[in-house]
C-alpha cells in the first residue's frame, strides 16, 4: 500500500498523463477505493493544484492550469528532455535556462544527472567559425562555484597556448553574446580577473571560503578587459551622443564607456596602433572628438585631409 504522500504523487501524475480519467479508471489504475481517489484530489486542490470535476457516468477529473504554480512533476524522460534543452539554451547565452539548469540538476536523482552526463560526452556541437564550444557541464560547474562562494583550483590555457594552475575565488559567469567569462578573484595577484570560460580546462573546490570582499562590476570587468585588453594603444573618445545611443554605435566588446552629463558619452577603444584605430573613428560615420592620446588624433587628422584631398575639385554627379 501506498503511502499517502506517494499516492498523491502517483495521482498527479496520472493526471497530467491526459486530459481527464473517470473516478473508476483512477481507483483502479492506483488500486485503491472511489472514497479514497476523491479525498486524494481534495487534499491536491487544498495544496494549490486546480483539478476540475463533472458529474454523471461519464464525468470525471482534469486537471488544468491554476493561479499557483505547485511542485513540478516529470518522470525520468521528461526531466532529462528538460534538462538537455535547458542546456542547450544555457550555451547560447540564457542567463535564465542557466539558473534553471543549476536548479533542477541539485534536484535530479542521481540516475537521470548520470544519463545527462552520458548526453554531454556524446554530443559534438559544430563550431562557428568564431564560436568555441563549452560543455554545458562544464558551465554547470563554472555556475555552481560562483554560487558555492567556495575557493577553486582553475586549470586554464590562455590565448597563447600556455596553460597554469592558479587559486581563483570565483564570482560570477558573465555572457557577451558569443562567449562565456569567469570573473574571479586571482588569489595569488591578490586582483580581479576575466577567464574565458571555453579556455577552462578544470576547477576543482579546495574547501576554502572565497574572498569576495569588494567585487567590481562584473559586466563591466569584462566589457574592459574585451575591449582594451589584447591592445597596445587605447584611444579616448566623446561622442555627442546619450549612453544608450553610444552603446548602439560602438558595442561593450569593443569599447568601455561613461556618461558625460545626459547628452555625451565618453568612451576608450583599444587598437593596434594610431592609424588603425583612426580608421575604426572614421568608419563610425558620427561626430567625435580624440581626448587622447595626440597621435591618434593625429592620425585622424591626418586620414580626414587625405579624404578631402582626395575629393577636392571633383564633378557633381
Amino acid at each position: 500500500m501506498l503511502s499517502a504522500s506517494a499516492r498523491l504523487l502517483r495521482l498527479l501524475s496520472l493526471l497530467s498523463s491526459r486530459p481527464s480519467w473517470t473516478c473508476a479508471e483512477l481507483a483502479d489504475r492506483m488500486e485503491v477505493t472511489d472514497r479514497t481517489v476523491r479525498r486524494d484530489v481534495a487534499r491536491l486542490r487544498d495544496l494549490g493544484y486546480s483539478v476540475d470535476s463533472e458529474a454523471g457516468p461519464w464525468g470525471g477529473y482534469r486537471l488544468r492550469a491554476g493561479s499557483r504554480v505547485p511542485p513540478l512533476i516529470l518522470d525520468d524522460e521528461e526531466a532529462l528532455a528538460v534538462a538537455v534543452g535547458l542546456s542547450e539554451a544555457a550555451l547560447g547565452g540564457d542567463q535564465a535556462a542557466l539558473s534553471a539548469m543549476l536548479k533542477l540538476r541539485q534536484v535530479l536523482p542521481r540516475r537521470i544527472a548520470d544519463r545527462l552526463g552520458e548526453l554531454d560526452d556524446a554530443f559534438v556541437r559544430l563550431p562557428g567559425a568564431e564560436k568555441p564550444q563549452i560543455g554545458p557541464g562544464l558551465l554547470l560547474e563554472l555556475a555552481t562555484a560562483c554560487r558555492r562562494g567556495e575557493r577553486a583550483r582553475l586549470s586554464y590555457t590562455d590565448g597563447e597556448g600556455r596553460s597554469t594552475v592558479r587559486d581563483v575565488d570565483p564570482y560570477r559567469l558573465v555572457h557577451t553574446g558569443r562567449l562565456w567569462y569567469v570573473v574571479a578573484r586571482d588569489v595569488t595577484r591578490g586582483q580581479w580577473r576575466t577567464f574565458r570560460a571555453d579556455r577552462v580546462d578544470r576547477l576543482q573546490p579546495t574547501g576554502h571560503p572565497a574572498d569576495l570582499t569588494d567585487p567590481p562590476d562584473p559586466a563591466q570587468l569584462v566589457s574592459r578587459n574585451i575591449a582594451n585588453g589584447p591592445y597596445p594603444l587605447t584611444a579616448t573618445i566623446r561622442v555627442p551622443l546619450p549612453p544608450r545611443e553610444a552603446l548602439r554605435l560602438v558595442p561593450a566588446t569593443v569599447g568601455t564607456h561613461r556618461p558625460d552629463g545626459p547628452d555625451a558619452t565618453i568612451i576608450d577603444i583599444g587598437g593596434p596602433d594610431p592609424d588603425g584605430l583612426a580608421r575604426y573613428l572614421l568608419g563610425l560615420g558620427t561626430p567625435l572628438r580624440v581626448l587622447a592620446p595626440e597621435a591618434v588624433r593625429e592620425a585622424l587628422v591626418r586620414r580626414t585631409r587625405q579624404l578631402l584631398d582626395d575629393n577636392a575639385g571633383l564633378p557633381a554627379i
